[in-house]
């Protein structure tokens, strides 16, 4: 029987994601349904080796379930985030509203509630592989976009503020590029929401807000560039700061 903590290194064209969840049964499907689709997954039981193979830089993706034992997800995720920004999914049964805004305030991409849908899971994987490599969407852009101070290179997927590098999130660069590439114009949340997660905004989804929230933060005095328009969306502002 094969082993179901064996560590993985990435197959060249492979895709490699990293599950950590003490569920063993659930785990051993999930391993099954994704190679079926061509998707390398490693599986850890525990926070302390999810730790370490989070933090190993050979998976594409990270599934992290909220209830583990030792460290919660939420505090794995923290130390995660500190360290790397590869994409990171949340799994959880605790699907109120304060803990999907937890695992957004601490650095998650998305969030999945269980049980879910494995066909949803899968489309939620590659929605966010799409924007963390635009590689596999056969996207070569390399141009700089500049406004206002703020640089953003698509092709490193990098930011800097007045030439000062700034470290973002998968999810966090895609809106920023996005608002940038926009300048001036307003972008609605359906706009942002469907570009990001592949459909539309919910009245009571907050987890766009979270990530503008985190950007205008990480931007500084740079942050008000990034304008919440009322009832409509958000706007990067062209006008010189």
């Amino acid at each position: 029987m094969e082993n179901p903590h064996r560590s993985v290194t990435k197959a060249p064209g492979r895709t490699s994601i990293l599950l950590i969840d003490d569920d063993v049964e659930l785990c051993g499907l999930m391993r099954e349904f994704f190679a079926e689709r061509n998707i390398e997954m490693e599986a850890v039981h525990d926070s302390r080796r999810g730790l370490s193979r989070a933090l190993s830089d050979v998976h594409d993706l990270i599934l992290l379930d909220v209830m583990l034992p030792g460290l919660d997800g939420f505090e794995l995720l923290r130390q995660v985030r500190r360290r790397t920004v590869v994409p990171i999914i949340m799994l959880t049964a605790r699907t109120s509203r304060d803990d999907r805004i937890a695992g957004l305030e601490s650095g998650a991409d998305d969030y999945l509630p269980k049980p879910f849908d494995p066909d949803e899971l899968v489309a939620r994987v590659r929605a966010v592989l799409r924007r963390f490599n635009r590689v596999l969407n056969g996207s070569n852009e390399s141009e700089d976009l500049e406004v206002n101070g703020i640089r953003v290179t698509p092709g490193a997927r990098r930011v800097w503020s007045e030439n000062i590098p700034i470290e973002v999130t998968s999810i966090e660069f895609d809106i920023l590029e996005l608002l940038v590439r926009s300048a001036g114009r307003i972008i609605s949340r359906d706009e942002l929401t469907t570009a990001l997660y592949q459909r539309p905004a919910t009245p009571f989804d907050r987890s766009l807000d979270v990530h503008v929230s985190h950007l205008r933060k990480k931007l500084g005095a740079h942050g008000g560039l990034i304008r919440t328009v009322r009832g409509i969306g958000y706007l990067f502002s062209s006008d010189p700061a």
